[in-house]
């Protein structure tokens, strides 16, 4: 039996690759295993991003506003900047899930997705409040992630459009 901790690198003839037949049974519903993740990723992401949204439009876009602009006010950001923000952010963040559950325009979500968690990065830094800011940095990971990795969406509406499209 093999030690399971050495100071060497292991040697070449102990590595092994999995052959093409090996590789194929590790499929999860045809998909790879970059492109599995990504569905799931972008799955997951557009499902908090979608519920961040549909839960402040149930419970109003003016009393979500209101609490907002209610955090504000110790700020330098002027509350007549913080509250059509509010009113339009609920909105923002159901339609960039709703697009992103469904994998459809996925790039441009994305990015606008990261644009929308910029916004709230250098509002919620001009507030000081860092630990909110270190959760937000997750979300603009996660975006950045997706878009550098969109080549693996393939599960997805796009791909759907695209293969009735056709060869252009």
């Amino acid at each position: 039996m093999p030690p399971l901790l050495t100071d060497s690198a292991p040697s070449s003839s102990s590595i092994t690759t999995p052959t093409s037949a090996e590789a194929s049974t590790g499929r999860l519903l045809g998909l790879s295993d970059g492109e599995a993740g990504y569905a799931l990723l972008r799955v997951t992401l557009g499902l908090n991003i979608l519920l961040h949204g549909v839960g402040r439009l149930v419970s109003g876009p003016s009393a979500f506003a209101d609490n907002l602009v209610k955090m504000f006010a110790a700020s330098w950001i002027p509350s007549a900047l913080v509250r059509p923000f509010a009113l339009v952010l609920p909105f923002a963040e159901a339609a960039v899930g709703a697009l992103l559950l469904l994998g459809l325009l996925t790039r441009p979500v994305l990015a606008a997705g990261g644009l929308l968690m910029t916004a709230l990065v250098f509002g919620t830094a001009a507030r000081g409040d860092w630990e909110i800011l270190g959760v937000q940095m997750i979300y603009v990971a996660l975006y950045a992630a997706l878009l550098g990795t969109a080549r693996f969406n393939r599960l997805s509406l796009d791909t759907l459009r695209n293969r009735k499209a056709g060869p252009r």
